[in-house]
């Protein structure tokens, strides 16, 4: 690991402030650090957020849920508030790496990081989320733009991500064994604005599946979701699955996410 002063500021203001240079907010770790022990990474200073207090807890109104940016997987998924108003967000985030993953990683984090194959983008953009900085709402759709890269601005912090409560909704992934980052993972949601359906672990970033969502505003199923052909155009392909097998296991999530909303 590369040398690399560390801060860690007990509110926004000060973390605003510390953020100078080549500085990086640590928001978890639990990817950057890994990335810093293997030289993959390296930043003059890490402004650590852990001891923001204002970045961490959830508040859920009668339309949506609003979680800080400092939240754990592990909060998430053991919140009473967020299994009852979007039993999905807290069944995915309970399902997020190991318990050390879990109780370390916060979705800020992840979501900055933006991995291809994570969980959370695929929450953001089913749900139809909004992302509150601390210069402005971003909207998921505009929020994931390549891998890797977000549409944050360098210094611009993740304060809250807010999900709109759907009427159903389920996520199920066909994970890697060893990380269970997701081969595959489907977010699959009926909103008051219609069928969203989103997945990760498929391209280089989180993107809504238009033909599915089309195949479940007209049927509502398991069989209609199984039935789609995915298009493998420009689909991941790697040592774990080629194109056409990811893209095959896109309408299987997608139909074993639809039986489970059902089913709640």
């Amino acid at each position: 690991m590369y040398s690399f002063e560390y801060t860690r500021p007990a509110d926004r203001a000060a973390a605003a402030a510390a953020f100078k240079g080549d500085a990086r907010y640590l928001a978890g770790g639990q990817s950057l650090v890994q990335a810093m022990k293997l030289r993959l990474s390296s930043s003059d200073t890490l402004v650590d957020l852990g001891g923001v207090a204002d970045l961490k807890g959830i508040k859920v109104d009668a339309d949506k849920v609003t979680v800080g940016a400092m939240c754990t997987h592990a909060g998430v998924a053991s919140s009473a508030d967020v299994k009852k108003a979007i039993a999905a967000l807290a069944e995915l985030a309970g399902g997020i790496g190991d318990p050390m993953v879990r109780n370390m990683g916060t979705i800020g984090g992840s979501i900055a990081n933006a991995d291809p194959a994570a969980c959370y983008p695929a929450a953001l953009l089913g749900l139809g989320a909004t992302v509150q900085t601390d210069k402005r709402q971003i909207a998921a759709a505009d929020f994931f733009t390549g891998l890797y890269e977000t549409a944050l601005q360098p210094g611009e912090l993740v304060v809250s991500v807010s999900f709109p409560v759907p009427q159903k909704a389920a996520y199920v992934k066909y994970k890697q064994p060893a990380s269970r980052f997701a081969l595959v993972g489907v977010f699959v949601a009926q909103t008051r604005d219609g069928v969203r359906v989103a997945v990760t672990g498929a391209k280089s970033h989180v993107f809504r599946c238009k033909e599915l969502e089309a195949a479940l505003t007209q049927d509502f199923t398991a069989a209609a979701a199984k039935s789609v052909k995915v298009p493998a155009d420009d689909i991941n392909a790697d040592l774990h699955g080629s194109a056409a097998y990811r893209a095959a296991m896109i309408s299987v999530m997608a139909s074993r996410a639809v039986a489970a909303a059902l089913a709640r």
